[in-house]
């Protein structure tokens, strides 16, 4: 096929340039022998030099207008098809190209526009979320009383502690006992934490904005409807933090970036409505790694409190840093691609990733609505426990949340599992697990799917620069934080080609049909944070529980000692719908070991301890969303 009359780029392009140029050449050459044979009869005119200098140049002719297009066409074939190798499709010719050119902008290009206008025009994916929907499970069962809730342990002979540094550190349950007892008031307890948070965020860079008089306004509320006999439950005058994607009205939600740091969002997020509705009080909103990547925002880069040489890493940065260091009893963050898993390890604290869908994403600055997770960040598993079953549940505008079958974790029966342990996992957890009458085998997930982290990052990106279309488009993206980080993921992105993420997904299904074929057991122990781990049970959609499991020496430590630590942890993974499963293994652990309750040295980190600005040790930056 021929476009506009264009000669076609083969053989036959060749011959009308030749004859092309045998008519100039005869044109030019009458022109030269008229003139140069009045002069010299023994002139010879150079037919063999034009000859040859036309057909070296008939690409570039520019003759006439006409002539001037059709160059102009095989040029832009040329390069258009430079540009299909990108895209792995430059087995299309010249001619195909551009008829592939000229019908992507009458038609491809004006629905592109009108999408676009009709839902990408604000960023961070709150409104208008896809109807393609992702579901991790792995049975076809109907749902039936799923929104039973957990029957938590009654713990008595509670007492208030002498200092404030020991409450910092008190559990959920035991900070709700002495509300529930009267021995302290939420108002108490809100005063003292907004104290710790202010005395330590000028070290850890952990939170964006502090919610003083929303939570002395909940406090109160709280303390009233206790004096009238109405007790909430566990979570009733608590304080606790929340990642800053998470919208709250009256409050900044700046996603933790430069280009939103004055955004205020009047969305009530859900996750935010249900802990509200069970007494919990809002006193921080604490670090997001610029709109959720890493630990690095606008206003600096949040520290580990165990080594404050070390950033925590992981977008959940403010979470892990300010539940591992007392300043909040518990925070929620959230979790795309290692966000929960990567700073609860390195910030030394228990947290939960729960299966997807269990918890509910409208109000929360989305990245890929196929993989995005909130979870608790706490000081054990119980707390964890206790967290998940207030907000879990079916949010009515997040068509990905739906009710989970939970049985109580409280009330499992461990004896009655078998518990697989990987190469990497920590022994010690298996062997306390086993001496409580588990049963643990070696196991190993066994898929032929290669390319799981490929995928990962394909369904991640195209779903984010979906939501954040606008903000590239206007170039805000040369605002960014880390230019190393999403600019460049999302730059790469917008040639990621429509059909290969769907083949990614197909791809995805394959992974999830062999893992699920492959998961013989009840639960695994493993590394939390090997990263083809992590971009597989997010693909997969599977919850995990991050255990601290002990603590070893620093790298280069002064010689005059030092108290700063490196945390150990492993992961304890169940199968997706079976996060009470891991749950309770956790709790079992936990029981009988300490490793959760030990304090990071951030009052006292030892003789030669000072902290450097900036810091000496900068972990490698991953994709940690």
């Amino acid at each position: 096929m021929e476009l506009d009359g264009c000669p076609s780029p083969s053989s036959g392009l060749q011959r009308f340039c030749f004859f092309f140029a045998l008519f100039c050449f005869l044109f030019e050459a009458r022109s030269a022998c008229l003139s140069r044979s009045h002069e010299d009869p023994t002139f010879n005119p150079p037919f063999l030099t034009l000859h040859n200098r036309f057909l070296a140049e008939s690409n570039d002719m520019v003759m006439d207008s006409e002539n001037n297009k059709c160059s102009e066409k095989i040029n832009k074939g040329s390069q258009l098809r430079e540009a299909f190798k990108m895209l792995d499709a430059n087995f299309f010719d010249d001619t195909k190209v551009l008829d592939i050119a000229r019908e992507a902008k009458e038609l491809n290009l004006p629905i592109f526009a009108a999408n676009r206008e009709l839902v990408a025009s604000e960023n961070g994916g709150l409104h208008n979320p896809s109807c393609l929907i992702f579901n991790p499970e792995w049975t076809d069962e109907q749902v039936e009383n799923a929104s039973n809730r957990f029957s938590y342990p009654t713990l008595s002979g509670i007492q208030r502690p002498k200092t404030e540094e020991d409450i910092a550190f008190m559990s959920i349950l035991e900070l709700g006992e002495l509300i529930r007892t009267k021995q302290i008031t939420s108002l108490e307890l809100v005063q003292f934490f907004l104290r710790r948070l202010k005395r330590y965020n000028p070290v850890l860079e952990s939170v964006i904005t502090y919610t003083d008089e929303l939570a002395y306004k909940q406090a109160k509320e709280a303390d009233e409807l206790l004096a009238k006999g109405v007790y909430l439950g566990p979570l009733h005058g608590i304080p606790y933090g929340l990642k800053d994607i998470i919208a709250v009205p009256g409050y900044k939600t700046t996603w933790g970036s430069r280009s939103f740091k004055d955004q205020v969002l009047n969305i009530e997020a859900w996750v935010y409505k249900r802990l509200k509705s069970a007494g919990a009080v809002l006193v921080a909103k604490l670090v997001s790694g610029s709109l959720a990547y890493d630990d690095i925002w606008f206003g600096g880069r949040t520290r580990n409190p165990w080594n404050i040489e070390e950033f925590s890493t992981g977008s959940s940065a403010g979470p892990a840093a300010s539940t591992s260091a007392g300043m909040v009893p518990f925070a929620i963050g959230s979790e795309t691609a290692g966000s929960i898993t990567y700073p609860a390890a390195r910030c030394g604290v228990t947290a939960l990733r729960p299966t997807f869908g269990t918890v509910g994403r409208t109000g929360v600055m989305s990245i890929a609505e196929s993989l995005d997770k909130l979870g608790p960040f706490c000081r054990s598993a119980a707390d964890c426990t206790v967290v998940l079953d207030t907000i879990r549940g079916k949010d009515p505008d997040d068509l990905s949340s739906r009710y989970i079958p939970l049985d109580d974790p409280f009330s499992v029966d461990i004896k009655r599992l078998t518990v697989g342990y990987t190469d990497d996992a920590e022994m010690e957890v298996v062997n306390v697990l086993k001496s409580k009458g588990v049963k643990t085998v070696p196991f190993k997930l066994n898929y032929t799917v290669d390319s799981v982290q490929g995928i990962l990052n394909f369904t991640m990106d195209v779903e984010m620069l979906a939501h954040f279309d606008e903000w590239q488009r206007t170039r805000q993206d040369d605002l960014y934080e880390a230019q190393d980080q999403w600019p460049t993921e999302l730059r790469r992105a917008r040639v990621i080609p429509a059909v290969d993420y769907v083949q990614a997904q197909r791809a995805r299904r394959k992974l999830i049909q062999e893992v699920k074929k492959s998961f013989t057991v009840d639960a695994f122990i493993g590394n939390a944070t090997d990263w083809e781990r992590v971009c597989l049970g997010n693909l997969v959609g599977f919850p995990v529980i991050v255990v601290p499991t002990g603590f070893k020496n620093i790298s280069n430590p002064p010689s005059e000692g030092t108290r700063r630590r490196t945390t150990i942890t492993t992961g304890i993974y169940a199968r997706p719908n079976h996060d009470h499963i891991a749950l309770a293994l956790a709790m079992a652990y936990q029981s009988v070991t300490y490793h959760h309750k030990q304090r990071p040295p951030i009052d006292n980190l030892g003789p030669s301890d000072i902290m450097p600005y900036p810091p000496t040790t900068i972990p490698h930056r991953r994709l940690h969303p």
